[in-house]
């Protein structure tokens, strides 16, 4: 046992707040219908948005979320449910009380969650000037057969005029959602997808595989989806025409050219965030090291009920030192550049040579690459970082 990991046998990780960057996850609820393949905290909006009693609410957990916090917040992601179903004037009201405690870096990313079909035309530009300099757009796909069998409410025609009326209201940092695997998805179909996306040229695409997740209506009753041979090459074929138009893979899902997401690449680097909405789940470094999780209540009315006063947290727990090493881990191999040796000691304030202690396997197997700056999969073994991370547990 190492000194630096001998406190956490009887409590926490002790880790440097001060070097950590601290985020801010926003959670709206509400969609205008559910998903079939969806296991997000996201419920059917009600016919009247109960807008202002919801924001009223989070201003009120926020006070809780941020108190004591002097960091300022590097980015905040806005997501849901659908965040574009409320308007710029709520989102206003949320960004400037995060700006008044602890308060916005001067370049802080703000990115809010849209569906194609849920945004006026002129709803953007609102929000842009309201301080979103950042959309994520929910496309799935731009194949009308595959939106209907995910029950998506929007088309293809709807989803580019969406990317178009982001650019049109200056809003420059563009993420574009698509999913493959799709229910009557072949490889052609797939790459047509990946073709017409490219033609609006977004600077940032999340490209992940359809899964069956517990609980949802496609895990019950599982949709016919084309069978892994093709599934493999679909993405190793899509995989060579975004790196040949000019995008990098930088984490599993994720396909940057001209940004990449600060927000998502904060949760891959085991940085802070503090969360606040329904069921929205916060860590925090302590003033003391310790490593501090916390979840919301998950049901709306609950959470606007309880919002502001210590029942509206359902759960706090303080990390343990194995439960720091694998969550730096599983975050941290999800990107191509893997885990920082300076990042991992600093943010869990555990030993290194512990945790190549703890990779010794797969680090003689050839499946993941160590130095003294940090650990990578390599090549090979970024392509069973399932397995490698189910061993480890």
């Amino acid at each position: 046992m190492s000194v630096a990991d001998a406190p956490t046998q009887a409590g926490s990780a002790r880790a440097d707040a001060t070097a950590t960057p601290l985020s801010a996850y926003v959670h709206l609820p509400w969609c205008v219908k559910k998903c079939p393949y969806c296991d997000f905290n996201s419920h059917r909006a009600p016919a009247t948005l109960p807008e202002t009693a919801y924001v009223d609410a989070l201003v009120a957990d926020w006070a809780i979320a941020a108190a004591g916090e002097r960091r300022s917040i590097d980015s905040v992601f806005i997501g849901g449910g659908t965040p574009s179903l409320f308007s710029a004037a709520a989102i206003e009201r949320i960004l400037e009380t995060l700006a008044d405690s602890p308060g916005l870096s001067a370049d802080c990313e703000i990115t809010l969650e849209a569906n194609p079909g849920t945004t006026e035309r002129s709803r953007f530009a609102d929000l842009a000037a309201v301080g979103v300099n950042r959309i994520s757009l929910g496309l799935q796909s731009l194949d009308s057969g595959c939106l209907a069998a995910l029950g998506r409410i929007h088309g293809p025609e709807e989803a580019l005029a969406a990317i178009d009326d982001v650019r049109s209201a200056g809003i420059d940092q563009l993420n574009c959602d698509l999913m493959f695997g799709l229910p009557g998805q072949d490889l052609d179909s797939g790459l047509a997808d990946i073709e017409t996306l490219l033609e609006r040229n977004p600077g940032h695409i999340s490209y992940y595989q359809l899964t069956l997740e517990p609980g949802t209506p496609f895990y019950r009753r599982p949709p016919v989806r084309p069978d892994d041979d093709t599934i493999a090459d679909l993405f190793e074929a899509a995989s060579e025409r975004l790196t040949a138009a000019g995008y990098t893979q930088y984490e599993v899902s994720a396909w940057g050219r001209d940004h990449r997401c600060r927000h998502n690449d904060n949760y891959w680097r085991f940085g802070d965030y503090l969360g606040v909405g329904a069921g929205a789940h916060g860590k925090q470094t302590q003033g003391d090291g310790r490593i501090l999780r916390t979840a919301r209540q998950r049901w709306p009315a609950g959470y606007m009920q309880s919002a502001g006063t210590p029942a509206a947290i359902v759960e706090t727990r303080s990390l343990e030192a194995d439960d720091a090493r694998f969550e730096a881990l599983l975050n941290g191999l999800r990107r191509r550049q893997g885990l920082r040796r300076d990042e991992y000691e600093a943010r869990t304030g555990l030993d290194w040579p512990n945790l190549l202690d703890t990779l010794a396997v797969p680090i003689e197997r050839g499946l993941i690459m160590a130095d003294k700056t940090g650990v990578r999969a390599s090549p090979h073994g970024w392509y069973f970082l399932d397995s490698i991370l189910a061993e480890l547990v």
